[in-house]
């Protein structure tokens, strides 16, 4: 039978809220509302609601409700999971679900998700349903996500054992997706605790037309707090799966796994963990799990708990406090999930991986190897400037949107100093300033405007917790956003604090003109002893009369919009330094540049807010003029069908882009073209390479401008 909930019907939960169903032709579809790296919050469209991700399917017993599936909608949750092998054993269930379907015989108007009963083949060794029938049972109850049999990979399995298990997953999956009929069909990846099998199974699993891919046999390495291993999988599958579909972790729903989960891309979790913890009086916390009996005082309140005391809730009947404590560890449940998404939508996602690894001693196990092992996908496709401060941790600069900023930073050594002469590579001197925080135009440009002058060969650079940064971009984020306390910008607390910054200027990208090169480094942290220490190692200040503070700040100004231009528009150096002589600035009342104009035409913008730069229509065109001159520039290749939309400033969606070229990056600055090249407009990419061409429903690029046919 059909799904209870059709297209353009919705039915009230208990309090009022709305199931609604997705709109025709979206049916199965994942669209990316805000993304992080791979943490995203998506929109999961099924027949009978347009389900919110990340998010939880509490595991739904149709014979114990410890809290009825109403409650369950009524406290946050849009979706559950039941399993369709208990309801097909049960003779009267069995009755109901087919003549009424699964929502009226749950009583649950969101999402409904079924297991096929692998996990009782696991636990009790054999199942009486046959893999094609299971499907077409819980397509006849109108599922709205049914899951194929899979083969459980266990832990102790052999290699061998493993391979086996892949492979008759994968072979039965043609048979299963023709069973489902247009239901929606996870696809379940296995593999045990081999990464190389996992992949594989990704890999092939992705090939064939699902609509979720769970990742299977891992309740026995969480039951055995083996998160290294669970990690590894996670981050093994996800870089191997197709980035359309939404990702599911079979079994693991205890709150302090969230984050972590969430940052490395798992869309769904589910679990029975709230109401099996509570039968033994066992409570949920985001730090990890309590005994009722060893609490004078709740150390974390719900509202379940709300004008109760320990002693009072220790002395309710059996079955009572356990359906007390399954309601508080639901509600628990809920805020942490919606404190992940927030940290999604801030961009502060690694900030809580790394608060709730202290939690637990095999948590921060796994997440100090996930440090060693950033996957580069998950890297590239953090976003390097975006918005907002940078709240500082130990751990900071091995966080992937840290990697990346880093990695994309470039820069280039002036030609010639403030006065116009030549600098030879063995010339410069870089001075590392330190010892402040930013905004360092405030508390560094006086001093760098008297060095300089006094000093044309010098190079200023500014040292950071996470990075050396070249005075000219020191406004830029996340360098100049990070909130520090003030003995990290000296450096760590080590005997020799000059070591840990030398060893930070041989890694550093900018760098990189000095290498084979004689040169001299000096270590600045700004006392009043600095010009007289300074004056010692590199002798006598030129006369004052050559060349003035202005001409210094004028000459920063330059070599710092020309360096933004590079890193924004993707050009090479050369092309973009070629036209430093044609530019001037229309300045803000604070005296900062605020447009940038090439021959009196404004082509940027300066972005006050993290130091970046925006594009004008004007400043698309130049760029795109060009683009055969050398650099990297990011194009996104439009369907015909979709450009007069985007020259009339209507975004990019999924579905109508054809291909890209130049490094495609996640809130970044790109140029739409046609399929001849032309141009069309320019915007900002939500999404890395590979999500570009794989999804197909939402916005794939943030038009900021639309070039119409006449050139406006």
């Amino acid at each position: 039978m059909l799904p209870r909930i059709v297209s353009g019907e919705g039915v009230a939960g208990h309090q009022g809220r709305i199931a609604k169903p997705c709109r025709d032709g979206d049916h199965g579809k994942f669209e990316v509302k805000s993304s992080d790296g791979w943490a995203r919050l998506g929109l999961f469209h099924t027949s009978t609601h347009m389900l919110a991700t990340p998010t939880l399917l509490p595991v739904v017993n149709p014979n114990i409700k410890t809290i009825s599936p109403k409650e369950m909608w009524d406290i946050g949750f849009e979706a559950l999971i039941t399993n369709s092998y208990i309801i097909w054993k049960g003779e009267e269930l069995k009755a109901r679900a087919l003549s009424e379907g699964v929502h009226e015989l749950l009583d649950y108007p969101g999402v409904v998700m079924t297991d096929s009963g692998v996990f009782q083949q696991y636990v009790y060794g054999d199942v009486e349903i046959g893999e094609v029938e299971v499907v077409e049972f819980q397509r006849d109850i109108g599922v709205d996500i049914a899951t194929m049999m899979d083969v459980f990979g266990r832990p102790d399995m052999t290699h061998e054992e493993l391979n086996d298990a892949v492979n008759e997953t994968v072979s039965r999956g043609p048979a299963a997706l023709d069973a489902a009929k247009g239901t929606l069909l996870n696809g379940p990846i296995q593999g045990g605790t081999n990464q190389e099998l996992r992949a594989i199974s990704a890999s092939k699993m992705s090939a064939m037309d699902f609509a979720v891919h769970p990742i299977g046999g891992i309740v026995p390495l969480m039951e055995n707090q083996r998160y290294t291993d669970l990690i590894k999988i996670i981050a093994a599958s996800k870089s191997a799966l197709t980035p359309e579909r939404p990702v599911h972790l079979f079994g693991c729903g205890h709150p302090i796994l969230f984050p972590i989960c969430v940052a490395l891309g798992i869309d769904l979790f589910d679990s029975a963990a709230y109401a099996l913890f509570a039968k033994d009086d066992r409570m949920l916390t985001p730090t990890g799990t309590v005994k009722l009996a060893e609490l004078s005082e709740w150390n974390h309140v719900s509202p379940a708990l709300w004008g109760k005391t320990t002693e009072e809730v220790r002395g309710l009947p059996k079955e009572e406090r356990a359906e007390l404590l399954a309601r508080h560890n639901l509600q628990v449940t809920v805020a942490e999930l919606a404190r992940c998404r927030e940290a999604v939508r801030s961009g502060t996602i690694w900030n809580l991986v790394e608060q709730r690894s202290h939690s637990n001693a095999e948590l921060r196990l796994a997440t100090l190897w996930l440090y060693d092992n950033m996957p580069d996908d998950l890297v590239h496709n953090s976003p390097p400037c975006r918005q907002g401060g940078v709240k500082f941790s130990e751990e900071l600069a091995l966080h992937p949107r840290i990697i990346n900023a880093n990695r994309w930073l470039k820069w280039k050594m002036p030609p010639a100093d403030h006065l116009g002469n030549a600098l030879e590579p063995s010339d410069r001197v870089a001075v590392i300033l330190r010892g402040r925080p930013g905004p360092w135009r405030e508390s560094y440009g006086p001093l760098v405007s008297s060095m300089v002058r006094d000093w044309p060969q010098i190079i200023p650079f500014i040292y950071t917790p996470i990075s050396l940064i070249p005075y000219q971009l020191e406004d830029l984020n996340p360098f100049a956003h990070l909130m520090a306390p003030r003995p990290y910008w000296k450096g760590s607390h080590q005997e020799s604090e000059e070591n840990e910054i030398f060893s930070l200027v041989h890694h550093s990208n900018f760098f990189k003109d000095y290498s084979g090169d004689t040169h001299s480094f000096y270590v600045g942290d700004c006392e009043d002893d600095f010009f007289e220490r300074l004056e010692s190692q590199l002798g006598e200040k030129r006369p004052k009369s050559e060349g003035t503070k202005q001409d210094v700040k004028r000459h920063h100004q330059l070599y710092a919009i020309c360096d933004k231009i590079t890193l924004f528009s993707g050009l090479g150096y050369d092309v973009v330094h070629s036209i430093a002589n044609s530019l001037s600035f229309v300045m803000s009342r604070t005296r900062r540049v605020n447009n940038i104009l090439l021959d009196g035409i404004h082509i940027f913008s300066q972005r006050l807010t993290d130091g970046g730069l925006s594009i004008t229509n004007e400043g698309a065109k130049w760029i795109h003029q060009q683009m055969v001159e050398g650099g990297e520039v990011p194009c996104v290749i439009i369907d015909s069908d979709a450009e007069p939309f985007i020259r009339d400033g209507r975004n990019v969606m999924h579905g109508f882009i054809l291909g890209s070229k130049g490094p495609l990056r996640n809130g970044m600055p790109c140029l739409l073209v046609n399929e001849a090249g032309e141009l069309v407009g320019h915007g900002i990419s939500q999404c890395g390479q590979r999500e570009l061409l794989s999804f197909r429903k939402g916005i794939a690029v943030k038009v900021r401008g639309g070039i119409n046919l006449a050139g406006d």
